[in-house]
């Protein structure tokens, strides 16, 4: 059984590795990728990757989440100016993205840094109508539950208070509060950690209507995993946790993230986070251990994440 430092290691490089297993087939439909075997860094020859960055090499999802693994470690706290501070450091100077190249934003999250460069509290940046619905704020939120050492109430606060940053729709803010638990829930252990942090997170909203309608009419995570692997943030969740569940080693859960297709870099960044955690960092194929661009980035945040 991997340890404790080994869960943590594994979650912040299984999401990095999964991200940049994804990047090479954002944006296709499944019936348009390589088959599963063939899924790879590099695709196979034939095979025309959608963005013209080196294999390896991951993409604003890894980036956001090391941006807010980095204020969290600099702050001690989660501290949404910073984090948008960091965001916007990424969008307009590369920080944090490898190669300093930005090569992908969601238009949500472009909606929102814009504000936040006029102005706009961190809180209030994010649209909270019913389209801002995207996994924007949802691919980054996974440091927070690996540093995160408060209840399972701020925990879910604070996953619910770094989505609004970007995407302010209660929605959205519940999926990062279910996604941190149960992240918590196989750090400890539990046994079906999925249904624990469906039990907690339905504890925690008792008495509040709106998130528990939310919860039994959209996001619904006591019914069965079905996903397209698409951008909306309810959809991503249960793609996730679709290819988490049907694969037994990392490297199956992110080929099968990656085999839905459409958001491929998100949905494999996710699973491969909760894979990492899982199986622990050891359960990352060397081979793509070995060729993971972008070392002298994250291993300096690794470190001072694991010395805590």
């Amino acid at each position: 059984m991997p340890t404790h430092r080994e869960r943590l290691a594994g979650g912040l490089v299984g999401l990095l590795v999964g991200d940049a297993l994804g990047v090479p087939y954002e944006f296709n439909p499944s019936t348009n990728l390589p088959p599963i075997g063939l899924i790879n860094f590099e695709p196979p020859p034939g095979y025309t990757p959608t963005h013209a960055v080196p294999p390896g090499t991951w993409s604003d999802d890894g980036a956001q989440a090391l941006c807010l693994l980095a204020s969290l470690l600099d702050c001690g706290r989660l501290d949404a100016e910073d984090v948008g501070r960091r965001l916007l450091a990424w969008h307009d100077e590369g920080y944090l993205a490898v190669d300093g190249c930005v090569f992908d934003v969601g238009v949500q999250t472009g909606e929102a840094l814009a504000a936040l460069k006029a102005g706009t509290p961190a809180l209030r940046a994010g649209a909270a109508d019913e389209r801002a619905n995207g996994n924007g704020s949802l691919m980054r939120v996974l440091p927070l539950a690996l540093w995160h050492r408060g209840g399972d109430a701020q925990l879910a606060r604070d996953a619910a208070l770094q989505s609004q940053i970007t995407h302010g729709h209660a929605r959205a803010q519940l999926c990062c509060a279910l996604y941190c638990l149960w992240a918590r829930r196989i750090l400890e252990g539990a046994a079906q950690p999925w249904a624990a942090a469906t039990a907690t997170v339905r504890t925690l909203y008792a008495a509040e209507p709106m998130a528990l309608r939310e919860l039994d009419a959209e996001i619904r995570p006591e019914a069965p995993p079905r996903g397209r692997g698409g951008a909306y943030v309810v959809d991503c969740l249960h793609s996730v946790r679709w290819a988490v569940e049907a694969g037994q080693t990392y490297e199956q859960v992110v080929k099968l993230a990656v085999s839905l297709g459409n958001d491929t870099d998100t949905t494999a960044c996710l699973a491969g986070g909760i894979a990492g955690l899982q199986q622990g960092i050891e359960a990352i194929p060397e081979r793509w251990m070995r060729h993971l661009r972008g070392s002298e980035l994250y291993k300096p945040l690794l470190e001072r994440l694991l010395a805590q």
